[in-house]
């Protein structure tokens, strides 16, 4: 926002909240920012949103939301023009989610049985894109359900019991905090394993494949700006990222004695060492 022109005190005036992973906390934490008459809500998260939208359907809305389909979840009209209260940055679900399949089948040739690490909460439409991408690669899922104090070591430890020799992490906000953790079960538990977000690989995870966050993030800042000078959120079009990195972790890759192949390396933004 600083690079918009706005000066966080005079112009500008940021009223944070903050769920600490407990959703309960969200609806009230929505209803305290709407009776304080914010200009705009901005929300991570498919709960924080969810909450946001019972909480008022005339303040705007900015989502930054890697989990939902918001034509499906009735968020939006269409992506050209919302026709609501809401707009901003959502993930193309069916695609991304069939991609981390295919990118986990390349690095683990002849994988069958794989583990998918979801959060209920976080909507269904990543596990339905999973399922679908699953049954079209001719790939066994076993759904693993995650939610806030849910203890991530036993669930791996059933994963492997299970037969998966592959992991895919969806998009959820309990996943997202507990990246580098995930990354060291996987590990743990002998799991070649993909995740959405780069800080899985750098973590010790095998591969990570999604939008750049940072990137992502800021782009809500050019919704606030508009619907600051006088859009509506209605007339925005929501947006979909369309430039994605692909990080792996060669060192991972050796401790689980997998030989990458050249053409998945010769695709990665990124190789750590």
């Amino acid at each position: 926002m600083r690079r918009l022109g706005y000066v966080e005190g005079q112009t500008i005036t940021f009223d944070v909240r903050f769920g600490e992973g407990r959703l309960e906390a969200l609806p009230r934490l929505a209803r305290e920012l709407v009776q304080r008459s914010v200009d705009v809500l901005v929300v991570i998260t498919e709960p924080a949103l969810r909450a946001a939208r019972d909480a008022t359907g005339t303040i705007p809305i900015v989502a930054i939301n890697w989990e939902t389909d918001p034509l499906a979840a009735g968020y939006a009209r269409s992506f050209a023009r919302p026709g609501g209260n809401i707009t901003g940055l959502f993930l193309d679900q069916p695609s991304l989610t069939g991609k981390w399949l295919e990118l986990i089948r390349a690095a683990v040739p002849g994988v069958h049985r794989v583990a998918v690490l979801q959060d209920p909460t976080a909507g269904p439409w990543q596990l339905t894109a999973a399922k679908a991408a699953g049954q079209q690669l001719g790939m066994d899922l076993l759904i693993l359900e995650v939610q806030y104090k849910t203890n991530l070591d036993e669930v791996l430890r059933a994963a492997t019991k299970a037969g998966s020799r592959a992991l895919v992490q969806l998009v959820a906000s309990t996943l997202d905090l507990n990246a580098r953790r995930i990354a060291e079960l996987t590990l743990r538990h002998r799991l070649p394993a993909i995740a959405p977000f780069r800080g899985f690989a750098e973590g010790g995870g095998l591969m990570s494949y999604g939008p750049a966050q940072a990137e992502y993030n800021q782009k809500a800042c050019i919704y606030v700006d508009k619907i600051l000078k006088g859009a509506k959120p209605a007339d925005l079009p929501i947006e979909q990222p369309t430039k994605f990195e692909l990080v792996i972790n060669i060192k991972t890759a050796k401790a689980l004695g997998l030989t990458i192949p050249p053409s998945l390396l010769g695709r990665a933004d990124e190789v750590i060492q």
